[in-house]
């Protein structure tokens, strides 16, 4: 057998990378950072480590899935390690197995479902959805005593933008997620060491790119990236600690139902008209039911003056004769219900009013107890197909926008139909002695 020489030195944040012991790491953050040379080597010295190892690496595609791994494998690992053009893996002579996938839609998940591999990396993992990521998850198990592990290369932008924010660059965490963990190592092309002595000019290419893509491809900045629907959106301006709210201050809800996720955003509204959202909810699997108690607790004690909600809750269910908004309605504590003007990109141009700041402050603020509804409004991207409208893709992020959405257009609505919510409102708790217990 031919002896396996590997060439080239990883830099300090490659040797981070592959000293983590955590469950799942995530590597790069911006472009340039060595990060498909970093997964390759990892794997393939894990699988000459550990005899018998399974690992596996995907890619969104099969030719970048070609050109970015296995043409550069098949070159480093030559004539030592036998490589398999049906099965896409390479054969280890010690047993170990490096297999090479790629996921172009969710439906390329099925291919995947039964088999057990030790090791999963995925290179750009923000071009892949988070069902796509939960359903590789399954396959990291077996019962060899080898570790279990995922590692992730990443960039800002992409579909999967968000969970791998949230996970990573925000570290929160759902219920079952254990934030020991997770880990993430930060790595831009001014860690590239060999880029930087072959290639300096890529700097400066990377300098001459507009903002946004700059911020994320140069700086690795999560907040700003290509495609990102709400650009003006930024932590420092737009999210602020809780506070005590002034007496006579208006409230107003959004909803967004489906059983896939309930979404509420709360919004209190100040006497010179800046908005800020104050609560949210945010639960799936929830009758429609099920969905009004946990809204009307969100909202006791608040007064708030209506709920602007979908039109479909009014159709009516098959199953009942009921619309979800009698059903919802009958719920003790429900603030009253209006269908909301669902139009998005008149929707979101009056919410991006709200955000903008012109050097000043916005007339929107969330409170650091609602960051999911500012971080799945920062995620959203811009529709492929449609002007001025946003993305409804990933669903997981496009709920509590929604919700905010249908909020903010009932504030432009005729004066006459807040009037009359109001003294709908009047006369549902006029007779109530104990408000805040209702």
């Amino acid at each position: 057998m031919k002896k396996l020489y590997l060439k080239g030195t990883p830099n300090k944040k490659q040797e981070l990378f592959f000293s983590s012991k955590a469950k799942f790491t995530a590597y790069g953050g911006a472009r340039g950072g060595g990060k498909s040379w970093a997964l390759r080597r990892k794997l393939v010295l894990l699988c000459l480590r550990y005899a018998g190892i399974k690992c596996l690496i995907i890619r969104r595609s099969f030719p970048e899935l070609q050109y970015n791994h296995i043409l550069p494998l098949r070159a480093e690992l030559g004539e030592c390690v036998k490589y398999s053009e049906s099965g896409k893996c390479f054969k280890f002579p010690n047993g170990s197995v490096l297999k090479l996938g790629y996921m172009s839609d969710d439906g390329d998940t099925l291919q995947y479902q039964g088999q057990e591999y030790d090791i999963i990396a995925l290179d750009e993992a923000t071009q892949l959805t988070e069902y796509r990521f939960s359903a590789l998850k399954a396959c990291l198990r077996g019962t060899n005593g080898y570790p279990k592990r995922m590692y992730l290369s990443c960039n800002p932008g992409g579909v999967g933008h968000a969970w791998v924010k949230r996970l990573f660059i925000d570290r929160i965490y759902h219920d079952g997620e254990n934030p020991d963990d997770y880990a993430f190592i930060q790595a831009t092309a001014y860690d590239n060491t060999v880029l930087m002595e072959k290639d300096g000019e890529y700097i400066n290419t990377l300098k001459s790119l507009p903002k946004e893509l700059r911020a994320a491809w140069l700086d690795g900045r999560w907040d700003l990236f290509e495609g990102q629907f709400f650009s003006e959106i930024s932590e420092d301006i737009h999210v602020i600690p809780p506070f005590e709210l002034p007496y006579g201050v208006r409230r107003i809800g959004g909803l967004d139902y489906g059983f896939d996720m309930l979404a509420f955003v709360c919004l209190a509204i100040d006497e010179d008209g800046r908005v800020y959202v104050e609560r949210e909810y945010s639960e799936p699997n929830l009758t429609l039911s099920s969905a009004a108690h946990k809204i009307a607790e969100m909202c006791r004690g608040l007064d708030v003056d209506y709920i602007s909600a979908s039109p479909d809750l009014w159709n009516r269910r098959q199953d009942s004769g009921l619309s979800g908004f009698e059903i919802m309605a009958n719920v003790h504590g429900m603030p009253p219900l209006i269908k909301a003007d669902n139009r998005r990109v008149p929707g979101w141009r009056a919410l991006r009013e709200y955000l903008k700041a012109d050097g000043g402050e916005p007339k929107m603020k969330f409170f650091k107890t609602c960051f999911d509804t500012f971080r799945c409004l920062s995620s959203l991207t811009y529709d492929k197909t449609k002007a001025e409208d946003a993305s409804d893709t990933p669903h997981e992020i496009t709920h509590l926008p929604e919700a905010l959405r249908y909020a903010v257009m009932s504030r432009i609505q005729r004066a006459d139909t807040a009037e009359e919510m109001y003294n709908m409102r009047k006369r549902r708790y006029e007779n109530r002695n104990n408000l805040a217990n209702y």
